[in-house]
């Protein structure tokens, strides 16, 4: 090896260290303070993303899902219980066919490798619970989403929450017709409350808690249909112009001091 190849792997030695470092001071920082139990992301901007470094459009999804990995590491580092992705919206299937195509193939792939033995839910004990109209996806993801709820259902530590296809009108839509069912079938005539329709919501099979952060990424200033229900008067919202394939611990470090401020100010 010569003396600059040598200097130059140093250097990146040093770097990574630093980096490292870094990360688990900050981390450490933010566990000493409250912890939010429920975090929520709308992952947007894979596609200008790509556009903007001269790739094609389902590398930017490729790199969303590297960034997804690397945002529950960092929540799983500060324990957070309950994490909930906006990952494909029903109107999602409105895009180009080679693109939902794609999208289609690397969610059969990515939710094994999250799931099987060595991955990142199995080894940091979390569930997955699908949220959304699975029957509309191809039978094979619909498949591999079954699976992987089977091979995390043991799992208590946290819970993901993954949204796909999702709109929060058809939840809301789905758990007030159940609720409707249900009471007719119990031959029920008390009024129907928040309550009963709260119950029969997809989050809350798995008692997800009310929302405390929501995050959009991407500098896009709108909720597009995602756990309105889900959202109450404590929920901070968050809006950052980072695309998602980008997301990192620096981006959500203001997040959540800003967060632990507020609960040590009430």
């Amino acid at each position: 090896m010569s003396f600059l190849s040598s200097a130059f792997s140093s250097a990146n030695w040093l770097r990574d260290q630093l980096f490292d470092r870094i990360n688990s001071t900050c981390l450490a920082v933010l566990r000493a303070g409250p912890i939010p139990q429920h975090v929520a992301f709308v992952m947007d901007g894979n596609r200008r993303y790509a556009r903007i470094k001269g790739m094609k459009v389902i590398q930017g999804h490729v790199d969303g899902f590297v960034a997804l990995r690397r945002v529950l590491e960092i929540c799983s580092s500060l324990d957070i219980k309950f994490v909930s992705v906006y990952a494909f919206a029903i109107d999602n299937f409105k895009r180009p066919k080679e693109e939902v195509d794609g999208l289609m193939h690397l969610a059969e792939n990515a939710l094994l490798d999250l799931c099987t033995r060595g991955g990142l839910l199995a080894e940091h004990g979390v569930r997955l619970n699908t949220v959304g109209r699975t029957d509309l996806f191809p039978p094979e993801v619909q498949a591999a989403l079954a699976k992987a709820e089977e091979l995390t259902k043991d799992n208590h530590r946290a819970v993901l929450n993954l949204c796909m296809p999702y709109s929060s009108r058809d939840e809301i839509a789905m758990a007030v017709e159940e609720t409707v069912h249900v009471a007719l079938l119990e031959g029920r005539t008390e009024p129907i409350t928040e309550k009963d329709i709260e119950d029969h919501l997809m989050t809350t099979k798995v008692n997800s808690p009310p929302l405390d952060i929501l995050i959009r990424t991407s500098g896009v200033k709108r909720l597009s249909d995602f756990l309105l229900w889900q959202c109450n008067d404590n929920t901070q919202i968050h809006f950052i112009d980072t695309f998602w394939p980008d997301m990192g611990l620096f981006d959500l470090l203001p997040i959540m001091l800003g967060y632990q401020r507020k609960v040590w100010s009430q």
